[in-house]
């Protein structure tokens, strides 16, 4: 109850600072996951640029299984936050019951794909047989063993809904810690281990997501304590899975909509494989980036989504201001950090042939960071007030109607030998402005109808 009691009274950015500080650095180990499955197989002894174009092509997959159980968790976040703003703890247990019997089908469609649709997918991007190799293995194991992350996400949020993100952070961190570990011991061959390259980062990375959801459901088990567990919660309700899916579905599509840009400018770069590989290194790190913007809205949603519930225009106003201006200042910090190191980050990765493409990359589309914080920020603000086609249509603006165009056009101009790749770089900045633009007018639009009518 003293959780409840927190997100009533604690003033707002007070807590935010709370919340938001254990759910930034979840969401940064989250992406430190791949920058370190990168990092040490851009370090192998042999076939290190193939294996590093190989997980950039299975990247976008690992993102759609994140994005599914990460949308299905903010909709429960949200609806679970302002179920227990309302005092309806019976409601809150067939929440949470529900999110994880959608964990389960969630899972038996990444196994099945695992089997049966992963070479397909890996050689539509390429023809060279070693990175067919390499991809089609790691993908196939993180498919069948992705059971860890689904379920992480779901705990996750579970826990963030009640206002208990340190937990969370704790079984990041454990699973975090534990990949790292395992990386170098799977990939090179240390010890009994054998060598096993980049069979081996999968390994290391699905026992590092598994650790870490056994480690929440322990905590969910003993500490989410304002609502009851049991399997008899996880009866399907349509009606619970209609309401989580209202506010969780923008979510999904938001994040599945950055899978299928990745998907598509590994096309639009496929006619230069350095570039290609540049492009999924440069995204690892800006994803990095715009992960402590995904974790400070994950701070955001259920704060004002709760505030909603109760009907406080005040906390809610407070929710939006104080989002807004740690957003920036992160922002500002990613910007400055991937300005001044991109040597260095293009180093840790052992770039070789994509390096020049890389530190292009950083330079120029770390420009729309700023400007892509804000953005994650006003979806956070409409998901908690049920704003969920102003959410899906940002989502569309920054990842599909104004991006993919825009790519393809300056790579036209960059085939014909008229301009360098670095054009087509400028394509996420434009967007990001674009976008910002209209998601402020957006915010205000909800601001008058929305939340200036709450007493």
């Amino acid at each position: 109850m003293a959780e409840s009691n927190k997100m009533k009274e604690m003033p707002v950015n007070k807590l935010m600072v709370q919340m938001g500080i254990p759910m930034i650095l979840s969401m940064a180990l989250q992406a430190v996951y791949n920058i370190v499955d990168s990092a040490f197989v851009g370090n192998m002894r042999v076939g290190s640029e193939a294996a590093l174009n190989a997980l950039t092509l299975v990247f976008p997959v690992q993102m759609l299984m994140v994005a599914v159980g990460i949308g299905t968790g903010v909709g429960t976040n949200a609806l679970l936050a302002r179920t227990l703003g309302q005092g309806n703890s019976k409601k809150a247990a067939k929440v949470a019951g529900n999110s994880l019997f959608l964990g389960v089908i969630i899972y038996v469609v990444c196994l099945l794909f695992g089997i049966f649709g992963v070479k397909a997918y890996i050689s539509s991007q390429t023809v060279d047989a070693e990175v067919l190799e390499m991809g089609v293995s790691y993908l196939r194991i993180c498919c069948v063993i992705s059971f860890g992350i689904i379920f992480f996400s779901l705990f996750e949020k579970l826990l963030q809904a009640t206002g208990r993100s340190l937990y969370s952070t704790i079984g990041q961190v454990v699973g975090a810690v534990v990949n790292i570990i395992l990386d170098p011991i799977m990939i090179y061959g240390i010890g009994p281990c054998p060598e096993m390259g980049v069979k081996g980062a999968a390994y290391a990375t699905v026992i590092g997501q598994v650790a870490s959801a056994v480690l929440l459901l322990i905590f969910h088990i003993k500490l989410n304590k304002e609502f009851e567990h049991g399997a008899k919660y996880m009866k399907p309700d349509g009606g619970i899975i209609k309401e989580i899916y209202t506010i969780g579905l923008p979510a999904i599509i938001a994040q599945a909509l950055m899978s299928i840009m990745v998907y598509a400018m590994n096309l639009i770069l496929k006619f230069n494989p350095s570039a290609q590989t540049a492009y999924g290194l440069f995204y690892k790190v800006q994803q990095f980036v715009l992960f402590l913007a995904f974790g400070l809205r994950d701070a955001i949603t259920p704060i004002i989504a709760f505030a909603y519930g109760m009907r406080s225009k005040k906390r809610i106003q407070d929710g939006i201001k104080y989002g807004l201006i740690y957003t920036v200042i992160l922002m500002i910090l990613g910007i400055v950090i991937t300005e001044i190191f991109p040597g260095g980050f293009a180093t840790l990765f052992n770039a070789g042939p994509s390096r020049e493409y890389f530190i292009g990359a950083m330079r120029i589309i770390s420009v729309s960071f700023l400007f892509a914080g804000i953005n994650i920020v006003y979806q956070g603000i409409y998901q908690a007030v049920n704003g969920g086609v102003e959410s899906l249509v940002i989502s569309l603006l920054r990842q599909f109607i104004i991006i993919l165009p825009l790519a393809g056009i300056f790579s036209v101009f960059v085939r014909n030998g008229q301009m360098t790749v670095s054009l087509i770089w400028w394509a996420f900045p434009i967007t990001e402005i674009i976008s910002c633009f209209v998601g402020y007018v957006f915010l205000k639009r909800i601001s008058k109808n929305k939340v200036d009518v709450l007493n």
